[in-house]
């Protein structure tokens, strides 16, 4: 008799990630990630990347930005690139150097951006909150 077996399943690099939110009751643990994907289904903002989007403003510069993150400078520039292109706007503006030197800066579709998803996640924290709360098993 053949024994029919499972494919084994392979997680992707979102399922091993760190959660954004983790909640825990009597032991159990409640773990959740919420990003926003463009139509191509690419990554189009998530924790991450928001959190690049903030530091770029705090420091006026994609290399600061990505070297606060311990991220180097060409995966920082990706996802920039990546988040412009995705918002079909520019989220983030740059100018290159001269005797002042060249500055990064967010648009006002960056800091809206910013904005939307830190209320997604509040919310998104909030509905796990609420599931932790009634958790029974």
């Amino acid at each position: 008799m053949s024994r029919r077996l499972r494919p084994k399943f392979a997680p992707s690099d979102k399922d091993k990630a760190l959660p954004d939110v983790s909640l825990s009751k009597d032991g159990y643990v409640i773990k959740g990630r919420i990003w926003i994907e463009g139509p191509g289904g690419e990554t189009f903002l998530g924790f991450g990347r928001v959190t690049l989007l903030q530091r770029i403003a705090e420091y006026g510069s994609i290399s600061q930005a990505a070297r606060s993150m311990d991220m180097s400078y060409k995966h920082a520039w990706d996802l920039v690139d990546s988040m412009n292109r995705g918002a079909g706007r520019l989220l983030v503006e740059t100018s290159t150097g001269g005797k002042g030197g060249g500055g990064t800066r967010l648009t006002d579709a960056g800091r809206e951006a910013i904005r939307l998803f830190w209320e997604l996640y509040g919310e998104f924290k909030a509905f796990l909150n609420e599931k932790t709360e009634k958790f029974i098993f």
